[in-house]
């Protein structure tokens, strides 16, 4: 990763926005910025150097993985010695995101500057600076995304023969994430959604001890972390013979689905994507059991901007990498979602996440 380009672009920012120094204390935001992936780190960048504050931990960790920045190892808080850092360097203020800035760690800023310099030295930034160049992948974090991506259509391939009726939720659940361990990934997404029969109808319905019933859908919603960078994918599978009133729900999500995919080309919006699946279930007169966004931008973190929502404004560009996951949740009886990895390129959007939509039947 050219962790320096990135520096060097944010700076050009940074100063189009009349910013002299910058604070980042989101650790995704550190790890885009410079490679650092510890659990403790700050982040100062000027006009023309940066600045990585760490603990005694991270003393061989940062100097292996960090790129573009001095490695500062502070004896007691990182973040108060950024902030000192700083307010001796001669800059006028620190600007830093409030999205991801604490009250309890505002204090510690504050208390880590002379009381005499503290009145409008720390300004919060009016956008997320860092978040808005991390929307837009490089070619060098497709291809990770790619690989994780195309990792989890392997394990939801080799997951099939072991779902079936009887097995607990969870017993799935672990065979997935062990799966993905031995396959070299560095831990799963986020906590591995296994949820069967009646359970299907909650959208974010994680593993249990339930056994899958010896009829009803399977929602499986998982993704891993490959090389830093996040998959994300949801298949639902029907354990014995769909009725036809469930093959017509399932359908109807798939086609929903496909048409927000379609949908996804450079100048659209968020709102516009969401709108495109939505309006496919209100024909189908399912639209009241669609309960949330169609989709989400993913990259080092499972949730990172643009979101594709209703009413959202946010233009789609190429190198985006959003999910399309529309889903009908029926409370009591059965949920569907199908969610995919799509690209956005110069032209339209290529789905990452080449695993079967067709309804599966075990």
């Amino acid at each position: 990763m050219n962790h320096a380009k990135r520096l060097r672009t944010l700076r050009r920012h940074m100063a189009a926005a009349g910013i002299e120094s910058l604070l980042v204390t989101h650790l995704a935001d550190v790890r885009y910025l410079c490679g650092f992936g510890g659990s403790n780190a700050a982040l100062a960048i000027g006009r023309e150097r940066a600045s990585l504050f760490t603990d005694g931990r991270y003393t061989v960790q940062a100097k292996q993985e960090t790129s573009g920045a001095k490695v500062v190892i502070a004896e007691k808080s990182a973040l108060r010695e950024a902030c000192a850092f700083l307010a001796t360097s001669g800059v006028a203020h620190i600007v830093f995101d409030p999205s991801s800035t604490t009250v309890a760690d505002l204090e510690v800023m504050r208390a880590a500057i002379p009381s005499n310099q503290r009145r409008g030295f720390f300004r919060p930034s009016p956008t997320s600076l860092v978040a808005d160049l991390r929307m837009v992948k490089d070619a060098e974090e497709l291809v990770r995304m790619e690989e994780a991506a195309l990792l989890g259509c392997r394990l939801f391939e080799e997951l099939l023969p072991k779902i079936a009726s009887g097995v607990q939720e969870t017993t799935i659940a672990a065979e997935l994430e062990y799966a993905a361990r031995r396959n070299g990934a560095e831990g799963m997404s986020f906590a591995t959604i296994v949820a069967s029969g009646p359970r299907a109808a909650l959208p974010h319905g994680h593993a249990t001890s339930a056994a899958v019933p010896r009829s009803g859908f399977v929602v499986l919603d998982f993704g891993v972390i490959l090389s830093g960078y996040c998959s994300d994918m949801t298949r639902t599978v029907f354990i014995g013979k769909a009725s036809d009133a469930e093959r017509f729900a399932y359908d109807s999500v798939r086609d929903a689905q496909q048409a927000a995919v379609d949908a996804v080309i450079p100048g659209v919006s968020g709102g516009e994507v969401d709108e495109a699946a939505r309006s496919v279930l209100r024909e189908a007169g399912l639209a009241q059991y669609f309960t949330h966004s169609t989709g989400h931008g993913v990259g080092i973190e499972i949730h990172e901007a643009p979101r594709v929502a209703a009413a959202q404004t946010q233009v789609l560009t190429p190198g985006m990498v959003i999910t399309i996951e529309p889903g009908i949740y029926v409370a009591g009886r059965f949920g569907i979602r199908i969610e995919d990895m799509v690209v956005v390129t110069d032209q339209a959007g290529r789905v990452i996440t080449p695993a079967s939509k067709a309804l599966i039947e075990l």
